[in-house]
């Protein structure tokens, strides 16, 4: 055969290839109705485990690597979760002729969540001065017209929410009211006045980025502010998805939140300063680069290309802030005197105390044993 012949071979199976993944996702909306109908969990683990063994074993017959392959089942499995969490959430339509207001829609978040309100049947509308989204009634204020919604969505950015919460609290609207921030103490002041108001008032973290498709390990954090019905009709709204529900206090969230994203953004940008304050250029540092360089880079890289407003905030405006970063202070200075001193002894421990605390983690996470 020749070039172009082979070429066009190719162009065949990959038409193949996409018509099969079609195939698979109406499969998988098939999938979803008969679960729906027999209340059979969304995600099966042994089911994804036997596909993946299945696809490696198949692979080695036929002379292919087992690696790609269970790389292209394990995103189509993926794929296909996704398509069936959204049919489950669609069908279930807990928000049939209800409505949302989604103050600060056109933010990324409070367009996701627009979005995900919507698709269980809520009739939404969105505030938010930057302007109307396709498909959704719109003002400018969110205070220009009643505020009798079934559910409130604060998704405005951190250093403006507080007063508008307090805001709202005054207006006294029925429905069910929470907010999105990723830390919560800025919030303390708004949050309590609804709760002294007597309101139906939660406050919610999505541990998760605009670009979620699937919820599956995912994790959505609650705050109790003493509202038993407003927590549970807020847990209620992710009922049919395979999203991980966690309640906690507001002080326990910004406590631990000072871990899970002040530290991880703190070291990454600490990262990425040392590399540009080094002298070395990033060319150079690339042709020698490791799989544990590159892969702190990539990390790195996103957290760079992220809001210096939002991460500056979720850095000063934490109350508890300041221990995580005093913890990362100190065990730099460790290392570095560990260094300096020859101390082998020292940074051997340091390396198995953080290898016990990693390998605890990962035994003790849900599904741990689940490929």
């Amino acid at each position: 055969m020749t070039l172009d012949e082979l070429r066009a071979r190719l162009t065949v199976l990959d038409r193949e290839l996409v018509e099969r993944m079609a195939e698979r996702e109406r499969l998988s909306r098939e999938v979803a109705a008969v679960k729906r109908a027999t209340g059979y969990p969304t995600r099966d683990f042994q089911r994804e485990r036997d596909v993946l063994m299945r696809a490696r074993a198949q692979a080695t017959e036929l002379g292919a690597s087992p690696d790609l392959a269970e790389q292209i089942l394990s995103l189509l499995i993926t794929d296909s979760l996704a398509t069936q969490e959204k049919a489950l959430v669609s069908a279930r339509a807990a928000g049939s002729g209800k409505r949302a207001l989604v103050i600060g829609g056109r933010g990324k978040m409070g367009g996701w969540f627009a979005e995900f309100l919507a698709s269980q049947g809520y009739e939404v509308e969105i505030a938010d001065p930057a302007g109307p989204i396709a498909g959704y009634a719109h003002r400018r204020d969110w205070y220009d017209g009643a505020i009798d919604q079934d559910v409130i969505v604060v998704a405005t950015p951190l250093g403006i929410t507080s007063a508008l919460l307090a805001e709202i609290a005054q207006r006294r609207p029925p429905g069910l009211i929470f907010d999105l921030g990723s830390i919560k103490t800025p919030l303390r002041a708004g949050l309590t006045a609804l709760r002294d108001s007597g309101l139906r008032v939660t406050s919610l973290h999505p541990m998760f980025g605009p670009d979620t498709h699937l919820l599956s390990g995912r994790h959505v954090i609650f705050i109790d502010l003493g509202h038993p019905g407003a927590l549970a009709e807020a847990q209620q709204l992710f009922a049919s998805t395979m999203a991980e529900r966690v309640v906690m206090t507001l002080d326990e969230h910004d406590r631990l939140i000072a871990y899970v994203l002040g530290l991880s953004h703190a070291l990454n940008i600490v990262f990425f300063t040392a590399l540009a304050e080094s002298g070395e250029a990033a060319p150079r540092l690339a042709k020698l680069s490791s799989s544990t360089f590159d892969a702190q880079l990539d990390v790195a890289s996103r957290v760079a290309a992220e809001s210096p407003a939002l991460y500056f905030e979720i850095q000063a405006l934490n109350e508890y802030g300041g221990e995580s970063l005093a913890a990362l202070l100190f065990a730099v200075e460790r290392l570095r005197a560990t260094v300096r001193s020859g101390d082998e002894k020292g940074f051997a421990q340091m390396m198995t105390r953080g290898r016990a605390y990693l390998e605890g983690r990962t035994s003790s996470a849900p599904g741990a044993q689940q490929p």
